[in-house]
């Protein structure tokens, strides 16, 4: 079909790999095409501070897509927050918690949600800052 408007089929192949690629920003990919049309992860509500480990670091990626593949990647060696994952990617916070709801629902993660601490008495940490200040 290119050869009929004077175009060879290579420089077609490859002005059509450059409608997809930005100089800058890289590979022009839509969020809802890496997370298959969805918003909201099937499970498990991720606070940006939830710890993300792989459970087990040999898992094997190779035949995975790619962004959760790199998720495993990144998370094989070290407990990860959701929002450091992101940011590593360099994917929005919404895709990447599908991303991880995935691989939780494949028992491919371990998630450690944030600890709720109650926060000290007001007047304790005044007390503690005007002993300091008499020191």
């Amino acid at each position: 079909m290119t050869e009929d408007r004077g175009i060879p089929p290579d420089a077609a192949a490859a002005a059509a790999a450059q409608a997809w690629f930005d100089r800058h920003a890289g590979p022009l990919v839509r969020p809802y095409t890496i997370t298959g049309g969805r918003t909201r992860p099937r499970g498990d509500d991720l606070a940006l501070i939830t710890l993300v480990v792989a459970r087990d670091p040999r898992q094997v990626t190779v035949r995975m897509r790619p962004e959760p593949a790199a998720i495993l990647e990144l998370c094989r060696e070290q407990p990860l927050a959701v929002a450091e994952i992101a940011g590593r990617l360099d994917l929005p916070i919404s895709v990447v918690k599908v991303l991880l709801g995935d691989l939780i629902e494949d028992a491919l993660i371990l998630t450690r949600a944030p600890v709720a601490v109650d926060a000290p008495d007001v007047r304790i940490i005044q007390r503690v800052i005007e002993g300091v200040r008499r020191l």
